[in-house]
């Protein structure tokens, strides 16, 4: 795990080390954890790579007096804080890449629109890069929540993932230099949607406020990403799995 990933994990592991408050006031919970992934070893790569996975998901706003859900469940408009630490790539990973600049790590944040009602959720996600690119990214889609037993929460979801045009020229895109050592063309991708997929999301109460968590997602490239020139798959999937603690703090 990398400096990016110690600090992260650092702050939000710090973050559940909360004194008891009163439930009256306003609040914010959420589940946090770390865990395993494995995923494509860059965008577009065709080789899968297994790493760390920081979590930080199904966060809630507590209204004055209202009990904490169990999985962010609450029905209603929400816009909460998201986190996402994106996996970077080298030159060296791959023939593909030869000649191209290297793309460090990233912390995403910002801000999730969502408005749930009943088992079905929409919502909007929009971050800013803060580290290896400097783009706005972020995503929009749906989700319906299954709940087969006490314990047990499924969500099956689909998705379109987007970004603005310096995010797309810094994982798509081939500048005049890169093309010069390379050999690949010239390339440069316009913002927008660049994959959609389908994922199905898993939690499993495990007692008291600790959780297993899970995900089974299939991306797959699209538009101006597709078309550049060192993509090896179009085909993108992941498996993520790991262990949360539900946290609640009240303001």
């Amino acid at each position: 795990m990398n400096h990016a990933a110690v600090a992260l994990a650092a702050l939000l592991a710090a973050l559940t080390v909360t004194p008891a408050a009163a439930q009256e006031g306003w609040g914010v919970a959420a589940d946090i954890g770390l865990g395993g992934e494995v995923e494509p070893d860059w965008i577009g790569s065709q080789d899968m790579e297994a790493g760390p996975w920081v979590i930080f998901r199904n966060v809630d706003i507590l209204r004055p007096g209202q009990a904490a859900t169990s999985d962010g469940s609450a029905d209603g408009f929400r816009v909460l804080p998201t986190l996402n630490l994106r996996g970077g790539r080298s030159a060296d990973d791959a023939d593909a890449l030869r000649g191209l600049d290297d793309i460090d790590r990233t912390i995403e944040a910002g801000a999730r629109f969502r408005y749930t009602r009943g088992p079905v959720s929409g919502y909007l996600v929009i971050r800013k890069g803060l580290g290896g690119h400097d783009g706005l990214v972020g995503s929009a889609g749906a989700r319906y929540r299954i709940a087969p037993n006490e314990r047990l929460t499924l969500w099956p979801q689909v998705e379109a993932k987007f970004g603005d045009d310096t995010f797309t020229q810094a994982f798509f895109g081939v500048s005049a230099d890169e093309s010069r050592r390379s050999g690949h063309d010239e390339y440069k991708p316009q913002g927008g949607i660049y994959a959609a997929g389908i994922s199905l999301e898993g939690r499993y109460a495990l007692g008291g406020t600790l959780a297993l968590v899970g995900e089974v997602e299939y991306d797959h490239l699209v538009g101006d990403a597709a078309d550049a020139p060192f993509i090896e798959d179009k085909a993108q999937p992941s498996l993520k799995l790991g262990l949360v603690n539900r946290f609640s703090l009240r303001f």
